[in-house]
């Protein structure tokens, strides 16, 4: 995301993501103009994302946080707020508990999205606010900005990246930036 010396000290006011054409599991972040390569989801981009339903949600959100593993990387320099991923963090995504579409602490009973995961898919989330406000049991939980498997497979409703991509990422985004899916 090339940039002035003064633009690149705000976050970006919006980024926009869209699926490939004939490819609904691709997709393309856009963000200043440049075009970043992405996974979807299974199901694609859906208007009315179900938990459990592979898609990718469509609609404007903002970032909340970022969650980074520090055992793997340096702490990257963006505008969010930033969280040290612990093997004890992971996500609720049962609609019938009251946590559900949240960060929870594991315990040897919880179940849950494990976010200190033996792969590299969640060094770096960027947690968006999808089903927050209000949150709906069944809508849809854990959706994310996150790393991509090496051969770009789909995700489960996330949109993913490869590592240099969500590093320059990273330093452009901030709470106010608008993820614009669809």
């Amino acid at each position: 995301m090339p940039c002035t010396t003064n633009s690149c000290d705000r976050p970006l006011a919006a980024i926009r993501i869209r699926a490939a054409a004939g490819r609904p599991q691709r997709g393309w972040l856009i963000a200043e103009g440049r075009a970043i390569a992405v996974a979807l989801g299974r199901g694609g981009i859906r208007a009315n994302k179900r938990e459990g339903d592979g898609g990718t949600p469509k609609g404007i959100f903002r970032p909340v946080r970022l969650w980074w593993r520090p055992d793997r990387h340096p702490r990257p320099r963006t505008f969010l707020p930033v969280r040290a991923i612990t093997p004890m963090d992971g996500w609720c995504e049962d609609p019938a508990d009251r946590r559900y579409n949240r960060p929870i602490r594991l315990t040897p009973h919880a179940t849950g999205d494990r976010l200190s995961r033996d792969d590299h898919l969640y060094d770096f989330i960027i947690e968006i606010d999808h089903n927050t406000r209000p949150r709906v049991a069944g809508r849809g939980s854990a959706v994310f900005l996150h790393l991509a498997r090496d051969n770009f497979g789909p995700t489960a409703g996330c949109v993913a990246m490869t590592r240099p991509a969500m590093l320059r990422l990273l330093r452009r985004i901030g709470p106010c930036t608008k993820i614009v899916i669809g």
